[in-house]
């Protein structure tokens, strides 16, 4: 489905990402796993094209490298962004109205979709989503990359910030997602939980891709363990 090839992205003389490959197949989970600064979120934000990046990246067998963010978008891959990001000042309704915004057709049949998805979005529809509680905040920004209809999501640290019973509720929507065939780049600093419930790893070290293999693989990985997993 994805397909990087030697991407590098910089940010002025700083370097986020020197010459990376990898590849995410249709229906995987594939976690990018790494410390702080590691290049992760670049791997991320390279893809889509919203920093200055080189490289090739092919999308459903069509070369994506040159357009424009807005473009890629439309192609069908979706940016949950590290921090959330919603509009605090917009009901949640309003929020998903605006992940619609390529694909505003099908706004109803979604937005029911998304309060099946998370009941509790439904209970707070018409609430100012910078009320809401972290949990509920990622589960909105998750229900808004969703209103798209995007083949790939992408998610950029999703439990940052989150008490573990809602980290584990996170990763089960995770699972669910992927279960009804939703395609998922993992971007996540717990590195257990990610290898938990993906197909496959890569791990990113000073902007390089140092190990790569299936998920159940590096739990397993003795180096993996003593620096990504605290055993």
């Amino acid at each position: 489905m994805l397909q990087v090839e030697n991407l590098e992205v910089s940010y002025g003389l700083i370097s986020g990402l020197k010459g990376v490959s990898f590849c995410v197949k249709e229906h995987e989970i594939i976690t990018l796993i790494g410390s702080n600064g590691a290049g992760k979120t670049s791997a991320l934000n390279g893809i889509i094209n919203s920093v200055k990046s080189r490289g090739k990246i092919r999308f459903l067998d069509a070369d994506i490298s040159k357009l424009t963010t807005h473009k890629i978008i439309r192609r069908g891959i979706a940016l949950v962004p590290e921090g959330r990001r919603i509009f605090t000042n917009l009901s949640v309704d309003e929020n998903l109205r605006m992940g619609a915004y390529c694909n505003d057709k099908n706004f109803q049949v979604m937005r029911e979709k998304m309060y099946q998805l998370f009941p509790r979005l439904k209970e707070r529809q018409k609430q100012m989503a910078g009320t809401m509680s972290g949990g509920e905040q990622q589960m909105l920004a998750i229900a808004r990359a969703l209103m798209g209809e995007p083949k790939l999501l992408m998610l950029d640290e999703p439990s940052l910030g989150l008490a573990p019973k809602i980290v584990g509720e996170l990763f089960e929507i995770i699972l669910n997602l992927h279960q009804n065939g939703i395609t998922i780049l993992l971007v996540e600093q717990n590195a257990f939980a990610a290898l938990k419930i993906a197909n496959r790893a890569y791990v990113l070290e000073n902007g390089k891709i140092v190990m790569q293999d299936t998920a159940q693989n590096l739990l397993n990985n003795t180096e993996v363990k003593r620096r990504y997993l605290g055993g």
